[in-house]
Order: structure tokens, then sequence, then C-alpha cells
């Protein structure tokens, strides 16, 4: 429960120092400046006026944030920030910063990829292949291979797995 009105009254009746008032009531010196600093912002000063309530004070400090409409943050496509990723070099980074110019009110990085990461934990992977055996063959790629330069002879050599 938050102890707004026993912090303000410490604060402005007593005469307490912002320090005090914290080891008083066991809370950080910032959360009683940003009370202090909240009921200057809201408009009622101290003494509080009659009949307020602690809910109706905790309202009037900490009113609800206004909703962001979903217009204002396209969401990014999902199935094609997927399909981009199995590109060599290509990194939710890379795509998240191509969205963010081309929305610049869009959505943060950590949502960008939780969702994304969500939304390809729910894909169906099964690759169910049925062949007889010695009719096809099936090779493991390593990827891009890694030069290696000998310091002696500098001779660049290029390993392959």
């Amino acid at each position: 429960m938050r102890k707004i009105r026993e912090v303000l009254r410490l604060r402005y009746e007593v005469g307490l120092s912002v320090r005090q008032v914290a080891a008083s009531v066991q809370m950080a010196r910032s959360s009683v400046g940003e009370y202090e600093r909240r009921l200057a912002a809201a408009g009622p000063s101290w003494p509080l006026p009659e009949g307020l309530s602690d809910t109706a004070l905790e309202r009037a400090l900490f009113p609800p944030s206004p909703p962001v409409p979903s217009r204002a943050r396209p969401v990014p496509d999902r199935a094609l920030v997927h399909e981009k990723l199995r590109r060599p070099g290509v990194t939710l980074m890379l795509l998240w910063e191509e969205y963010r110019a081309a929305h610049p009110q869009g959505f943060a990085y950590s949502w960008f990829c939780a969702h994304y990461h969500a939304w390809a934990g729910k894909l169906d992977l099964v690759m169910r292949q049925t062949h007889r055996a010695g009719e096809k063959l099936f090779v493991d790629y390593a990827g891009q291979t890694v030069e290696i330069i000998d310091r002696a002879s500098g001779e660049v050599r290029t390993l392959s797995a």
C-alpha cells in the first residue's frame, strides 16, 4: 500500500527533510521527491482538501496513462521478418532498424523481438520426408568458411567443413 498521505504529512506538516521522511516511512528518497513533484503538478496543495480519500489522492497523483492508438504503431509483418532472417548476415537488429526507419513511432526493439519470437515459437517446424534408402543424398552444410592466414608465409587458406 502506498504511504502518500503520511509522506506528505511528514514533509509539509511536521517539516522533516526528505531524508528524514524517507527514513521514517522506510522508502527511497527519490520516491519522497517524486510524491512532492506529483503533488505540485496535480494541483492540490498541503493541507489536502477535506474528504479527499486515499484512493482519490492516488488517482490525482498517479493518473492512468493515455492509451496509444494502434494505428500510430504499425505491427511489422512477422512472416516477412522470418523470411529475411534466413539470409546470411541479416539479424533482428538490422530488420528492426529498417522497421523504425519506415515507422519512426513504431515499437521498441524489445517489443519487436519478443513478439517475433512468440510468433516464431508457434510455427510448425516438422518436416516429414518419406524416402527409400539410397534414393536421396543429404548434405550437412556448415555455412560460410573461415580464412586462416599463416603467420610465417602469409599464405591464406580457407577451412571447409
